[in-house]
């Protein structure tokens, strides 16, 4: 149903912005976790010196990914609950579908054994922690690389739509979507609880720090302890 001839929106997507509001904000929260996953993968090209801010950046992803699965979760129950909006909008391309819980399972994976690792070190029992870690993010990684290859290209159109502060003229047949301010609003408010966790976090990374030297020196005298005696 088009917006039409009269200016008026159904009260879902002039309010709130509907299907459309919800596709602006998962394309908000997608582009601020790009951006933050790539500055990730720095800390991991160079985890040795930039340990700590893996962690705090780590934990900062927490709060976007919240809400990255809350408003695709709402958008999918909306749609198989039978929304009248949601519908007309159709669902997603099927390999698309498929590909969704994949990267789901392996974004939770990866943060929940991150954050273990930062809640217990090194020392987490007969559970394989870092082993399970790493795994999760090279499964993530594929998933993930696929997942953004095919939304990436909708984010300019979609974040500059919201930031457009001029309303459109009655009759131009492309009504402002409302709910803007929400949106924007909800990204802040994930960005600000991800910053407070990682700032209530990061620190446990020196946990991981004394350790690492602690390692470091057991080895060292270890290695001269065999040198000496092969002498």
């Amino acid at each position: 149903m088009a917006p039409a001839e009269s200016g008026t929106m159904p009260q879902d997507q002039g309010r709130r912005g509907g299907p459309e509001g919800n596709r602006r904000l998962i394309a908000a929260v997608g582009a601020l976790l790009l951006v933050l996953f790539a500055a990730q993968g720095v800390t991991i090209l160079f985890l040795g010196q930039l340990l700590t801010w893996h962690f705090f950046i780590g934990m900062l992803l927490i709060g976007p990914v919240c809400l990255k699965l809350g408003s695709t979760g709402y958008r999918f129950v909306r749609y198989y609950t039978g929304h009248p909006a949601y519908r007309r909008q159709g669902p997603p391309h099927l390999l698309l579908r498929l590909l969704a819980p994949l990267v789901v399972v392996t974004t939770v994976a990866l943060l929940a054994t991150g954050s273990t690792l930062a809640l217990l070190g090194r020392d987490t029992g007969p559970v394989p922690v870092l082993f399970l870690h790493k795994a999760s993010f090279v499964c993530w990684a594929a998933a993930m690389t696929a997942h953004v290859l095919a939304h990436a290209w909708r984010l300019p159109r979609l974040i500059g739509a919201d930031l457009r502060t001029r309303s459109a003229r009655h009759g131009s047949g492309s009504a402002r979507i409302g709910g803007a301010a929400a949106r924007w609003s909800l990204l802040v408010l994930a960005l600000g609880a991800g910053l407070a966790i990682a700032l209530a976090g990061a620190p446990l990374a020196s946990h991981w720090s004394s350790s690492t030297h602690h390692d470091s020196r057991h080895h060292a005298r270890r290695s001269v302890a065999s040198a000496t005696s092969g002498a």
